[in-house]
């Protein structure tokens, strides 16, 4: 592959996937709207851009074969707080590519699209889109951006809904559990795959108390090494008794079905920044 763009560098996701990703590639445009990322890895290269604005997508994305889109506000909050960079910001992407000749979108979607359901239904990529945040929604919205971009333009799109994919510190993650190494494989068969069309898998890795099912999207190759069960002992000796009138307890998106809209879901999660420092 010629060219190759991430979105979202800055991040803590994004830190981990910028290295594999400069190995796919002849040029890796990593691009966010902070000022820099630290030391660039061999073929990749910098460019400061918003993902509100179709201008600075445009300019980014011109020239390249493929984009892995994963910019976004990472939390719910207010409605107007996620409209720039979640929604306008997925459009840009979508339309950007459009306009540049770009074969595929590689989305980080979420469990949130469809975090309202309850944990005791054993959820496919086919099911139907339940928000449980103004982030959920532009999660759902972005999907079916694909969708159609996919069914009236050609723009092929793979959206990869990621439960958790952080540090295992409670016992929802022991079933959402993504690691960083099934996160790279994720992604690079998301790419690799020659025909896609539009389509959804889970972002979840190999655990024993997976709480969702793949096996539609098994084309893509997707095969996970790791599983969170290594951590069960400790984290459930210490894990508080759940809850079954609270959604947070009971519903896929954990916390987030928890939140007021508007609130933050991370603020209660304990997520560590173990970002990939350069």
């Amino acid at each position: 592959m010629k060219k190759l763009v991430l979105t979202g560098a800055a991040g803590r996701l994004g830190s981990y996937l910028r290295e594999p990703l400069s190995k796919m590639c002849d040029e890796l445009v990593s691009t966010d709207i902070a000022d820099g990322i630290g030391k660039l890895y061999p073929g990749e290269r910098y460019e400061k851009g918003d993902l509100a604005s179709l201008d600075d997508m445009m300019r980014v994305l011109t020239g390249a074969d493929m984009v892995v889109h994963m910019g976004a506000y990472a939390d719910e909050g207010p409605f107007e707080k996620l409209l720039g960079p979640n929604f306008i910001g997925a459009y840009n992407i979508w339309e950007a590519a459009y306009q540049n000749g770009l074969k595929r979108v590689v989305y980080a979607s979420s469990i949130h699209a469809v975090g309202m359901h309850p944990k005791n239904e054993f959820i496919n990529t086919e099911t139907r889109h339940r928000p449980d945040t103004f982030y959920g929604l532009a999660k759902c919205f972005a999907e079916d951006l694909g969708s159609m971009y996919w069914d009236k333009r050609g723009l092929e799109s793979v959206h990869m809904r990621i439960l958790s994919c952080a540090q295992v510190t409670n016992a929802r993650a022991l079933g959402s559990w993504l690691s960083y190494d099934d996160l790279i494989q994720l992604t690079q068969r998301c790419i690799e795959t020659p025909v896609t069309g539009f389509s959804i898998i889970y972002g979840v890795s190999n655990n024993d108390r997976a709480p969702v099912d793949n096996a539609k999207a098994s084309f893509i190759g997707y095969r996970p090494k790791d599983n969170a069960e290594q951590f069960a002992a400790k984290i459930l000796a210490e894990a508080p008794p759940m809850n079954p009138q609270d959604p947070g307890d009971m519903c896929h998106g954990g916390p987030f079905a928890k939140v007021e809209l508007g609130n933050s879901g991370v603020a209660t999660m304990n997520i560590i920044d173990d970002s990939k420092k350069t």
